[in-house]
């Protein structure tokens, strides 16, 4: 990043402290005018899941971005052009805009275990970014997730750092390429152990020594950072009781120092307000861990106050500003922006055509191919014949909004197929290779016939969860940690487990109907085909014993003709886990841990020619 050095140190030169700070400020769309954007220097804008403009398409996005960037580059006598760069959670895909090809979760793609298509996939979701303008996502995460219960599980590749090591730089290196006008600017998150915390709770402590920390989290880091990454993301969790987002150890002597990372930190969602209950002190324990650009959505005319009177005071110390603002404009300048094109002249802005292309859709539907894997298949029963009689039930058989998951569209994801524009369900794909086969009308199976019916293809699982709303919170399981320093410790208590996914990991129990819909179909003589569709492994003992076949398609995205491409053998079933599966609910296990003893092991995968290699 040197030959910009010369460049950044003239601009600075020129910067004073309001236009200095107004830099550190990424604000939420919906609380920020392009009009406030040029009075206060601002550096950063997002979009939080869900938060789109106009129809929400990719020339919607563009002329939101090219109103901000213009207002940026607004040069006077008070005023700076200094490009603005908007970030995104395209976490699977440029997944919140209409219309967008939606990529597998990352836990199936962890089970395809195929670095090279993860860099194709990163390359194809860039693309479909910077179609909208757009330049930065907050991705790829690369926690290493070590129980079942978080709700974030589907955001890690796998429990073993191996997989996430290597395709840590695979992933940057296809987003950020030659940082030209078909790449966008990586965010590796979440800094770090957010995969570790106590029972797997959203935002937790993760009660770990530093050797744990260092062998199991810190090696996708050091990848991704060796691969050129120029940001990263701290994380919302605790370490042994103290909070990343103030963590001097870990953001400044770990991560910038150590590993030399020379791009920026930039902060997760509000991160600092839970620093301190006066937001002030939080603003100075941000700033001092080391946090370069602060992800304030509302507050942030607060924090420029806040950081100036502490700069003035003496207790921020101008040169931890002049670090901060140098790292930004070092990404904004490695990236291109000074050089780079408003955001509606960019090359693939005016090339809309290619969102959601077949080209791209492809590469998505390799990886749903590729992620599928199979837990049991008696007699051989997969695959099946495209000339079988085939039923078809379950509640996520004909719905792309459940196949995505979380932080599609919504949030929270989306629950139906009209919300996700583009690609098929598991059902359409199936009724495209097997005209004959029928879908359940109530999809309980009450048709099921043996006389009309061969075998019965059932989609079960979770449906779309995001964050800490996805957390499955055992009763009496407590976790204390301390929302600010040196307060009570809190008690997570069973009132809170209402607010949560759910409350154990027991498929028949979290989802009473998938059960019952397997029963009723066996129970009228038919064989089930069980697929099941989730964010992590689950205890799913009587949904295997009542069915002949069982497949965990994880959360496959919008291109569902790819689970149906190999449930009739089009392509081979070869996905691994990359999580071990439980037995029974508990802090689960873990390849190398003691006594290791899963349900099925990690690694483990049945392919069509009955071996499991």
């Amino acid at each position: 990043m040197s030959n910009f050095e010369k460049r950044i140190s003239e601009l600075m030169a020129k910067m004073n402290l309001d236009q200095m700070v107004g830099q550190m400020v990424q604000p939420e769309r919906q609380f920020i005018t392009p009009e406030q954007v040029k009075k206060h220097h601002i550096g950063s804008v997002l979009s939080g899941g869900g938060s789109v403009p106009g129809d929400n398409k990719p020339e919607d996005w563009i002329a939101m971005n090219d109103e901000y960037w213009a207002a940026s580059m607004e040069a006077d006598d008070e005023h700076l052009a200094i490009p603005i760069v908007y970030g995104v959670d395209a976490i699977h895909g440029n997944s919140n805009v209409t219309g967008a090809v939606v990529f597998p979760h990352n836990i199936g793609l962890g089970a395809a275990k195929d670095p090279e298509m993860m860099e194709r996939i990163a390359r194809t979701t860039a693309r479909e970014i910077a179609v909208t303008g757009v330049e930065w996502t907050f991705a790829p995460t690369l926690a290493v997730a070590r129980n079942s219960h978080w709700g974030r599980t589907y955001e890690s590749y796998s429990e073993d750092p191996q997989i996430v090591t290597e395709y840590a730089p695979r992933f940057v290196r296809g987003l950020q390429s030659d940082l030209g006008e078909e790449s966008v600017i990586g965010c590796v998150k979440h800094f770090i152990g957010d995969g570790a915390t106590v029972h797997g709770i959203d935002q937790g402590d993760a009660q770990i020594d530093e050797e744990e920390l260092r062998r199991l989290h810190l090696p996708p880091y050091q990848a991704a950072i060796d691969a050129g990454v120029l940001t990263v993301m701290a994380s919302l969790n605790s370490w042994n009781g103290l909070k990343c987002h103030e963590h001097r150890y870990l953001l400044t002597d770990i991560l910038k120092d150590e590993l030399g990372f020379r791009g920026f930190i930039v902060s997760d969602w509000d991160g600092i307000d839970c620093l301190a209950e006066d937001f002030g002190k939080a603003v100075e324990l941000g700033l001092n861990s080391g946090m370069d650009m602060f992800m304030v959505t509302e507050k942030w005319e607060e924090f420029i106050q806040h950081t100036k009177t502490l700069v003035n005071s003496g207790r921020i110390p101008k040169k931890r500003i002049e670090d901060a603002v140098r790292r930004i404009l070092r990404v904004k300048f490695e990236f291109g922006l000074f050089d780079k094109p408003r955001p509606a002249e960019r090359k693939l802005s005016k090339q809309t055509e290619i969102f959601g292309s077949k080209e791209h859709r492809d590469v998505a539907l390799e990886a749903v191919r590729k992620s599928l894997v199979m837990l049991k298949n008696d007699d051989a029963l997969l695959p099946l014949e495209k000339s079988t009689r085939i039923l078809v039930a379950g509640k996520n058989a004909n719905n792309r909004g459940h196949q995505c998951g979380g932080f599609t569209v919504n949030w929270q994801g989306a629950i139906s197929n009209e919300e996700i524009v583009g690609g098929q369900s598991i059902w359409e794909g199936i009724q495209t290779l097997a005209p004959s086969a029928v879908l359940s009308d109530n999809l309980e199976g009450n048709e099921a016939n043996p006389d009309q019916h061969d075998v019965a293809i059932v989609v079960i699982g979770e449906t779309p969860y995001a964050e800490m709303l996805g957390d499955i919170r055992v009763p009496g399981l407590l976790q204390e940690y301390s929302t600010f320093p040196n307060s009570t410790p809190i008690p997570l208590d069973d009132s809170e487990v209402a607010e949560v996914y759910a409350s154990n990991l027991y498929l028949h129990e979290m989802h009473p109907e998938d059960i019952a819909t397997i029963n009723n179909i066996t129970s009228r003589g038919v064989p089930v085909v069980a697929v099941m569709l989730g964010g992590r492994p689950l205890v799913v003992e009587k949904e295997l014993e009542a069915s002949s076949a069982f497949v965990m398609a994880w959360l496959p995205g919008s291109e569902g003709h790819g689970v149906a491409d190999v449930l009739f053998g089009d392509f081979d079933i070869q996905g691994k886990l990359s999580f071990s599966w439980p037995k029974y609910d508990n802090e689960n296990w873990n390849v190398g841990d003691p006594n290791y003893n899963p349900r099925f092991p990690y690694g483990f995968g049945l392919t069509y020619d009955k071996t499991n290699n």
